[in-house]
């Protein structure tokens, strides 16, 4: 999951949670280093429980790893973009979901579960060309801000 728009689509799928561990990455609550990119960008060093380091440090065993010599990694470890403080992060999570529910036209999570168990939630295959046309396009350059 790496934005709310995913976190939407669990929703809609009828996900009671969503793992959101490398979206919350790099807020500055988790743990990790932060260090600079060549171009100046602030980065916090990342890893993912299921990651050859996470083990080396104590997970392994929510992996049924604990007691074998080879580790086999179901996660990775690298660096994501400083996001701030996780009390300006979540609501714009919180915001973004709340975008996604009106795009569906539902005015709650409980209205979501209604529409699908009934089943007038449906979802529709997008192509590439779609995909590429909802997306930014035309600009010689923009800056991406996820809030203000």
């Amino acid at each position: 999951i790496s934005s709310p728009g995913h976190i939407v689509k669990a929703l809609c799928l009828g996900a009671g949670a969503a793992m959101c561990g490398s979206l919350l990455a790099g807020t500055e609550e988790t743990p990790g280093e932060y260090i600079y990119s060549e171009g100046g960008v602030r980065l916090k060093k990342y890893r993912g429980m299921g990651s050859i380091d996470a083990m080396k440090k104590g997970s392994d065993d929510r992996y049924f790893g604990a007691s074998t010599a080879l580790k086999v990694a179901q996660g990775v470890s690298g660096t994501v973009q400083d996001k701030g403080s996780i009390h300006r992060f979540v609501p714009y999570l919180v915001q973004g979901i709340r975008h996604g529910l009106q795009d569906i036209g539902a005015v709650s999570i409980d209205d979501l579960r209604e529409r699908l168990y009934n089943g007038n939630l449906r979802f529709e295959l997008r192509s590439a060309a779609a995909q590429r046309e909802g997306g930014v396009h035309g600009l010689h350059t923009f800056e991406r801000r996820l809030f203000s």
